[in-house]
């Protein structure tokens, strides 16, 4: 196990400095800069600027003065967001995009999961059929489109909930709920499959024939089995969420990360566009590496499989 967690940290260390230089690059080869716009600065206003911040400096001196201040955990000054540095602005973004993030991914195994067992288990029969076709509509509604279609009937049309902005509970409803969506539909379809392979096996039909009840049967020996790929899933699934949250956070005009990365982009901000991206990242990076430990002291296969070269 300890040779599997070097393994581990060693790519996932990997994996985000390579997402740090290609985004860099992919940054500062673009035209423009964070002080360009429709209406151009005087010359030497500009050229103040870009010395005061380095922008004039050669590609490869920045990229190692950017390296040398991660190192420190130090994601240099926002150019937009005057006297606010980025560490700041993402330590008051991301409890936002957090909150959004914690609650969408509650409901979604709330729900996804008791819907998966139900569909395995009464497989053909007309709540199942239900099950398929909420799963079928839910991939295939995109987030940008159910947004504004939930904000149009229950807090335009119906007056039912407020329609944007951070505020109470009834201002996360909409936005939780139409975050949720996807996710749910992810894991009930998961779930039922996972569990509807499951129910075959010899040893729950072992199970039945010592008499135990059939919830029994299902909660104490098939769901362990069967929630493992529901499990391995959980990484991504809760990074997607949180950086789906982006489409949410302008729909409903919330103050989190997605606001500001979309903004950053806009303006061309290069420290707020790498902090937040390499935040996401790391955030992906360590639930992938989480859940597999996770999955790897559950079952030791697992990481079997993955000495062997079965996934990243």
């Amino acid at each position: 196990m300890f040779m599997y967690l070097a393994r581990r940290l060693g790519v996932s260390l990997l994996v985000l400095w390579l997402i740090a230089t290609i985004t860099f690059l992919l940054m500062h080869s673009l035209p423009g800069g964070p002080f360009t716009g429709e209406k151009r600065l005087p010359e030497a206003i500009l050229k103040n600027l870009e010395d005061r911040y380095r922008l004039g400096a050669p590609l490869w001196q920045r990229y190692r003065a950017f390296l040398g201040n991660l190192v420190r955990f130090d994601l240099g000054p926002s150019y937009r967001y005057l006297g606010k540095d980025v560490n700041q602005i993402l330590a008051e973004a991301f409890p936002v995009s957090a909150t959004l993030g914690v609650l969408a991914l509650a409901l979604a195994f709330g729900l996804g999961i008791p819907l998966g067992i139900q569909g395995a288990v009464r497989q053909g029969s007309f709540f199942d059929q239900l099950i398929v076709i909420f799963t079928a509509l839910g991939m295939s509604l995109p987030t940008f489109v159910l947004a504004p279609l939930l904000l149009y009937l229950f807090a335009l049309k119906l007056g039912w909930l407020p329609p944007a902005l951070w505020g109470g509970p009834a201002h996360l409803l909409l936005p939780v709920v139409s975050l949720a969506v996807l996710p749910t539909t992810l894991v009930a379809r998961l779930v039922r499959g996972s569990v509807a392979e499951v129910l075959p096996a010899e040893y729950l039909t072992l199970a039945r024939a010592k008499g135990l009840a059939e919830g029994v049967v299902l909660n104490r020996h098939a769901l362990p089995n069967a929630l493992i790929p529901v499990l391995a899933y959980l990484g991504p699934l809760a990074a997607g969420v949180l950086t789906g949250s982006f489409v949410i956070e302008r729909v409903f005009a919330l103050p989190g990360l997605g606001e500001h990365f979309v903004a950053s982009i806009y303006n061309r901000d290069y420290g707020l566009i790498m902090g937040v991206t390499l935040f996401y990242s790391t955030l992906l990076v360590g639930l992938n590496l989480l859940v597999d430990l996770l999955c790897a002291c559950l079952h030791p296969r697992f990481a079997l499989l993955h000495r062997r070269g079965g996934g990243y």
